[in-house]
Formats: structure tokens, C-alpha cells, sequence
């Protein structure tokens, strides 16, 4: 391995911890880092799996507004805790209508690929507001370019980062105790955990561990 790819993570981690945060936390931080947002803006998070419940910690510890928008009520709870100051479930009620009426976002990090939720929220998006695409779907994201060049609004996507940003990705899950929700499961249970993983049943992240102590 390359020596520019090596990560120093703080002693204070545990590996289990520490692990998600390479890849979940670093790609919703880095996302929420460079967005341009201030504190006190308004962020809209889409989906409260994996990368959403990382990015909801993030959201709230670097001093925004956040709302959640999801699908069912069975992760509400869970929002709220991690750090929702407002949780939408559309299954319930229209959340384009909620978030409007809530007055709009200055930002949507879309962690969930669902390209059809993600084109009926950017209208939600306030003037010069961004929506960060970070959920890579298999269908096409339809977008009204009068709606995006009225408002000056951007539609952009985000990867997961360097080994230097993941490194302040690290930094900052230690200082403001931002750490992944995990589940612990033998690494002969890696089937197992793939399984509820493409069944949406993981809450949120799956470390698979040499033995249940680490």
C-alpha cells in the first residue's frame, strides 16, 4: 500500500468504531465540510440509513437546523436522539408540502438513491440553495432546468474524500463524539450481514469482527 493512503486514527477509537467512519462518516462529513452551508442554515437529510444517521450527527454538531425525511416512522426515534430537529415521513404526509411550509431548505444531502424523492424535494430548496447528491441510484434523476436556473439553485455530488480529510473526518467524530450506530457480527456471518444489509434491516452500520470482544 501506498504511504499517502495510510490513515492515522486517534488512539481513543475503537476499531469498531472506527471503521464505519472511513466510509460512511467520512463521505457525509466531507459532503456537509465543503457544502458551504453556515450555522444556522437549514439541511434537509434523505434517508436515515448507513450514510444518514452519520450525516444527521454532522449536521447537528457543525450547528445546523436538520430535518430528516424518510420513509416510515420506525426510525423517528432514532432522528431525533442522534440529533433531528424536525423529522418528515412520507409516508404519512407530502414532504415537498412539509418542507415548504417549514420554509424550505438551504441544503439536501440525499443519502438514500431514490432519484424520484430526490427531484420532487429540490423545489423544497431555497434561492442558491445545493443539494448534494451522496446515494447512487440505477435510475435517472429527472430535474426541470427552469426550476434550478430561476432560483440559482445547484444540484452536485460528493465522494467519499482524501486519506488527509477522512484523517479530520476522525478529528472531528472524536472531539464532538459523533460515532456510528453499530451492529457486531462474527466475520462467518459476512453472508448473514450482507443479507440484512440489502434488506434494509441493519441499524445502521454491520462490522464484521474476528471475535464479539473487539
Amino acid at each position: 500500500m501506498r504511504h499517502t493512503a495510510l490513515i492515522a486514527i486517534p488512539s481513543e477509537f475503537s476499531s469498531v468504531h472506527a471503521a464505519p467512519i472511513l466510509c460512511a462518516g467520512t463521505a457525509t462529513f466531507n459532503a456537509l465540510r465543503n457544502s458551504g452551508a453556515r450555522a444556522g442554515d437549514r439541511v434537509a437529510v434523505l434517508g436515515m440509513g448507513g450514510l444518514g444517521h452519520m450525516a444527521v450527527q454532522y449536521a447537528r454538531k457543525m450547528g445546523f437546523e436538520v430535518t430528516v425525511v424518510a420513509r416510515g416512522s420506525d426510525k423517528e426515534r432514532m432522528a431525533f436522539e442522534l440529533g433531528a430537529h424536525h423529522y418528515i415521513d412520507t409516508f404519512k404526509e407530502n414532504g415537498l408540502e412539509r418542507l415548504r411550509n417549514d420554509g424550505g431548505v438551504d441544503f439536501i444531502v440525499a443519502t438514500a438513491p431514490d432519484s424520484e424523492t430526490v427531484a420532487a424535494l429540490l423545489p423544497a430548496l431555497a434561492a442558491r440553495g445545493k443539494a448534494i447528491l451522496l446515494g447512487a441510484g440505477r435510475t435517472p434523476l429527472l430535474v426541470m432546468p427552469g426550476m434550478m436556473i430561476g432560483a440559482e439553485r445547484t444540484l452536485t455530488g460528493s465522494f467519499v474524500s482524501t486519506p488527509a480529510q477522512t484523517e479530520r473526518a476522525l478529528k472531528f467524530s472524536h472531539l464532538f463524539q459523533t460515532f456510528p450506530v453499530i451492529e457486531q457480527m462474527l466475520f462467518e456471518r459476512a453472508n448473514e450481514a450482507l443479507d440484512r444489509l440489502k434488506r434494509g434491516e441493519a441499524r445502521f452500520r454491520i462490522v464484521l469482527t474476528m471475535n464479539q470482544d473487539n
